[in-house]
């Protein structure tokens, strides 16, 4: 009996945008041998072609996928072209969910997104495409996404990706930018809480909040709780202020569930000088000053994921003009990213992702056991 995987069958029910018959190849093999390909630090789909017709490459995977037959780099193309992006993301957070436990409330999810800055110079894009992204911060692995075209819309795609994700008893962070109402509302709504970043967008509150926190009266009430890291030259003190005494916010009923707000003093010491801070928040938590710092720092977590998918695929380069394909790459490269990350926490390897892609390129069965031991 062959041996099945959780990551082949995970996205074979993926829906097309016209029926495929299969011919000799099928969308299936080809979204595995991608997938594959990408383990193994590929950049582009001419390279994961090469790297799958070699022979040694093509005995690994008919032994272990039973793909008999490797299509040629413009069938790849044509096959990823059929895959809806949206039916592909159903799936992809159908497999995270499975992964997280059944209680969520100690994760912190990070909302924020990037631009695939190629696809701004490419003339069958009238807009840059951009991609929003839900990072679940303590295990780094992304949840899922949404697409849009423009920054300008990121606003409602949070709010939509929201909808489509389980968020029960987690912490929703986000930047400045998604520090809206509405989305407050819809993570209420999803029975998760807020904590949000407040600045010029909301101008009169971050000054309320602002005037709050240097009053050294009211300060003196506020909880707090201070961080300090050291770096080589560099030192970060981080000190947190947190109060349930809002009833004088002004508008604060406009916001639902909000508890609390909290301020973060960021100090950076180097050998250049001394850099001074403060940071504004809202939350629908009742948070210590040591959460609030342990949540706001997790805001991050998801520029680490877009800064991966540019320095180990160069996604910002990547040049393919067609839509689909751009969106499917990116979720394949975050599948990618996410047994990666699994792998490295549940083995407790310290080698950078960068090694651990070079092993699979040199040794196929090394794609195996990261596989087995994040599915079992």
């Amino acid at each position: 009996m062959e041996k099945t995987y959780k990551l082949v069958e995970s996205f074979q029910g993926v829906e097309t945008t016209e029926e495929h018959s299969g011919y000799f190849y099928s969308v299936g093999e080809t979204l595995t041998i991608v997938i594959l390909g990408s383990f193994c630090g590929l950049k582009n789909v001419n390279q994961i072609h090469q790297w799958a017709t070699n022979e040694r490459v093509r005995d690994f995977l008919r032994e272990n996928f039973a793909i008999e037959k490797i299509p040629c780099y413009y069938w790849i193309l044509c096959l990823l072209k059929l895959i809806v992006p949206e039916s592909l993301n159903h799936h992809f957070i159908q497999w995270v969910t499975s992964l997280l436990p059944e209680n969520k409330e100690g994760l912190t999810v990070s909302f924020d997104g990037k631009t695939v800055r190629s696809t701004g110079k490419m003339s069958k894009y009238k807009e840059a495409l951009h991609i929003v992204s839900a990072q679940i911060a303590q295990m780094g692995i992304t949840f899922g996404q949404q697409t849009v075209y423009d920054k300008s819309n990121e606003i409602p795609a949070v709010q939509e990706l929201i909808g489509k994700l389980n968020l029960e008893g987690c912490m929703v962070v986000a930047d400045a930018l998604n520090c809206q109402k509405e989305t407050a509302k819809a993570i209420i709504e999803a029975k998760a809480d807020y904590l949000l970043s407040v600045k010029d967008n909301h101008e009169n509150m971050a000054a309320d909040i602002g005037d709050y926190v240097h009053d050294d009266d009211l300060r003196k009430g506020m909880a707090t709780d201070k961080t300090l890291e050291k770096s080589r030259n560099r030192i970060e003190r981080r000190t947190a202020f947190v109060t349930e005494d809002i009833d004088w916010l002004y508008g604060k009923e406009e916001w639902m569930g909000l508890k609390c707000i909290g301020a973060i003093h960021t100090q950076v010491t180097t050998a250049k000088g001394e850099t001074s801070e403060w940071h504004y928040y809202i939350s629908s938590r009742k948070l210590t000053p040591k959460e609030l710092l342990t949540h706001a720092r997790s805001e991050w977590s998801v520029e680490s994921m877009h800064w991966l998918l540019d320095v180990h695929f160069g996604e910002d380069f990547c040049r393919i003009e067609d839509k689909f394909i751009q969106q499917n790459l990116n979720m394949i490269r975050k599948i990618v990213l996410n047994y990666i990350k699994r792998y490295k926490e549940l083995s407790g390897s310290k080698l950078p992702l960068s090694k651990i892609m070079l092993d699979c390129l040199l040794e196929p069965l090394n794609l195996l056991r990261i596989i087995l031991l994040v599915e079992n």
